[in-house]
């Protein structure tokens, strides 16, 4: 099967009524493919984001867009995809499975064999094996602390991402990591710092398959150690508050079906350690902002010339009339997945899952609630294909 989808045209952003459109991306490795599909529709509507912000493999995927003009972001993004990939033997003969590949079984054993191969050598241009085991390496190297390299992975970022593009400011860009020695969750911001190559890694380097990434003195490991979703971030850290599109684009599921062996087991804790809590978050900031609202509501009717003291500036400090639409796109996994769906970088699986993002954010278009103000009280608009209009 040919991968080009469609080809893509350079268009003219939409006008939306909103100040800022962001895209959120979260951590899930070779599921990162339905974000790549996600984002083809969107720019197929018309719709350019403000400020992408990412965890690990959404990083990656975040740095791409940002760092590269309208007009070819899809093209790189499916470069990506496509170069990482082209590993597995059946790849390279264009899947002579054919219709056997569509069975449950038969897609089960292919996508265990490329996730051991995946294990066994790595993933083209993303990360690569290492000849000698960790534990047979000096300690304090990346080598002992690690088993694989994704030096790979620097060369294939400059490549496909101009990172001067990228901290020239036209799009924010934001990717989450931990310090490895302090634990804490920190951002990289176009806003405060100058993104390098870098960065991205260290947003991705998720132990102990992955070193990692030493930036100005101090090592950093895969944000999602701490939170796989970056919508806290991107909500608490716009000082002007905005009234903000935001579409959160999450690789795993909080919600799955109750496992009835081992394998499944593996798989559910793995969808629940990295879902991050993506409806409760929203819900919390959902009450949270009504009480914001309310406060504005009532500073505003304030007298002109009440006197203004250290209490009631830290009111208007955090009272907000801004309004938020936050659309969820979340990957439904298969029957046929399991718990290596994250580290399966066959093109076959690739080719599903970025066309399932693709199907699931045109579908979600399809609905005018999704782009319009809300005009609720407590002024956000959640919305979500499975739950509010799956078709």
């Amino acid at each position: 099967m040919n991968f080009q989808l469609r080809p893509h045209l350079a268009t003219a952003e939409r006008r939306l009524p909103f100040e800022c459109v962001t895209l959120l991306l979260q951590g899930g490795g070779a599921l990162g493919a339905y974000q790549g599909g996600v984002y083809e529709a969107l720019a197929e509507a018309n719709i350019h984001p403000d400020w992408i912000a990412g965890i690990s493999i959404g990083a990656i995927n975040a740095a791409i867009i940002a760092g590269n003009p309208p007009n070819c972001r899809v093209d790189r993004l499916r470069e990506f995809w496509t170069h990482v990939t082209s590993s597995a033997p059946w790849d390279w003969l264009g899947n002579p499975f054919g219709d056997l590949a569509r069975s449950d079984d038969t897609r089960n054993l292919l996508n265990q064999m490329s996730a051991n191969l995946a294990v066994a050598s790595g993933a083209t241009g993303f990360f690569s094996a290492r000849t000698v085991m960790p534990w047979l390496q000096s300690g304090g190297t990346p080598g002992a602390t690690s088993f694989y390299d994704t030096s790979d992975l620097k060369h294939t970022l400059e490549r496909l991402v101009d990172f001067d593009r990228l901290n020239a400011g036209m799009t924010r860009f934001s990717a989450g990591a931990v310090n490895v020695r302090t634990g804490n969750f920190v951002y990289f911001d176009t806003s405060t710092h100058k993104i390098a190559p870098e960065h991205v890694m260290a947003s991705g380097a998720l132990p102990p398959g992955f070193p990692a990434v030493e930036i100005d003195g101090e090592q950093y490991w895969d944000g999602g150690l701490v939170s796989n979703t970056p919508l806290q971030w991107v909500i608490e850290s716009d000082p002007r508050r905005q009234d903000t599109l935001a579409f959160q684009v999450d690789l795993w599921s909080s919600q799955g079906a109750l496992p009835r062996n081992l394998a499944q087991v593996a798989t559910r804790q793995k969808e629940i350690q990295f879902s991050s809590r993506t409806r409760a978050s929203t819900g919390q900031f959902k009450n949270v902002h009504r009480i914001q609202r309310a406060l504005d509501a009532l500073l505003r009717r304030l007298p002109a010339d009440f006197e203004e003291n250290d209490d009631l500036k830290i009111l208007k400090s955090v009272a907000s009339d801004k309004v938020y639409n936050i659309i969820h796109l979340i990957y439904r996994a298969q029957n046929y997945e399991g718990h290596s769906k994250d580290y399966e970088f066959s093109r076959l699986s690739m080719q599903d899952h970025w066309r399932a993002g693709y199907h699931d954010a045109v579908r979600t278009l399809r609905h005018p609630e999704v782009l319009t103000r809300p005009t609720s009280l407590d002024g956000v608009f959640t919305f979500d294909l499975e739950r509010d209009g799956r078709e």
